[in-house]
């Protein structure tokens, strides 16, 4: 499988969200860019920005960790991401970090910025769930389903809140975990956070074939709900883009873009033959 990598929904600012985070990240630049979405990676490790609309906006449910062990370099990457957006936790050290902050960005999406870099992680961004609200308490099952979904799947570790925590007791304070090969974390929070999962942050899928769309969809959708054009949500609220791979090579085809497009917004789950055919 090719890598997992997430969908930001802008509101129609997209190129311009893209130019200000590769400002900010070290190695950081544009793939593409098309009137529907913006590619941007650092480090090898790519983002989506689509342009939705004001319909939906990322919350912190699912925030980026990402790793940044020189403390001018974290300081200087936290300055410009605070700048216009809210801090949730002050970059500070803490018992479990000697620099460690929490915030959003003026765009909506939120970041933890870490400087402890442990053995063996090559990942800079790691996507990061918290379940809050009707979904506390389900980080561990989450964990568990996901696992038996993707390949090349095992958990690192899981940390719970001990038995002083409340109704937070035995549920999960911080999780690693790997799908695909790639590394992801969750937690689990009691507290009145007033956000949950939205489709403002969704998690891509890049399938070979239809094979794997019809094994993901199958297995994503379970408990969850069917969306338009390839999105669905769990049965968590978390949601998935189901796509082609080759979907970005057949709408960049100036002879048939449009008619994959046309095609593909009349679909729930994608059919590549027929956008192929297009």
């Amino acid at each position: 499988m090719e890598k997992l990598y997430p969908c930001i929904w802008m509101n129609n600012n997209a190129v311009e969200a893209a130019e200000f985070y590769c400002s900010v990240f070290p190695d950081a630049k544009i793939e593409d860019s098309n009137p529907m979405v913006t590619m941007w990676s650092s480090g090898g490790e790519k983002f989506m920005l689509l342009n939705g609309g004001p319909m939906f906006k990322p919350t912190p449910s699912i925030s980026f960790y990402s790793i940044f062990p020189e403390e001018k370099q974290i300081q200087q990457i936290w300055d410009k991401l605070a700048d216009g957006g809210m801090i949730m936790m002050p970059l500070d050290t803490y018992p479990w970090s000697k620099k460690y902050g929490f915030l959003q960005d003026k765009y909506g999406v939120s970041w933890q910025l870490e400087s402890n870099f442990p053995d063996g992680v090559i990942q800079r961004y790691i996507p990061a769930f918290m379940f809050t609200g009707d979904q506390f308490g389900r980080a561990e099952e989450a964990i568990k389903l996901y696992s038996g979904i993707f390949p090349d799947s095992s958990t690192c570790f899981i940390s719970r809140y001990g038995e002083d925590a409340g109704d937070q007791a035995g549920k999960i304070n911080h999780a690693q975990f790997f799908l695909n090969g790639q590394r992801f974390s969750a937690m689990d929070s009691s507290l009145d956070h007033k956000f949950n999962f939205s489709e403002g942050l969704s998690l891509v899928i890049p399938c070979a074939n239809q094979q794997e769309i019809d094994f993901f969809w199958e297995k994503l959708t379970d408990g969850g709900q069917e969306s338009q054009c390839g999105w669905l949500k769990d049965k968590f609220g978390i949601s998935w883009q189901v796509v082609p791979a080759n979907l970005g090579k057949l709408m960049s085809d100036p002879e048939k873009g449009q008619r994959v497009a046309a095609a593909f917004m009349k679909m729930k789950k994608f059919d590549i033959a027929t956008l192929e055919n297009a």
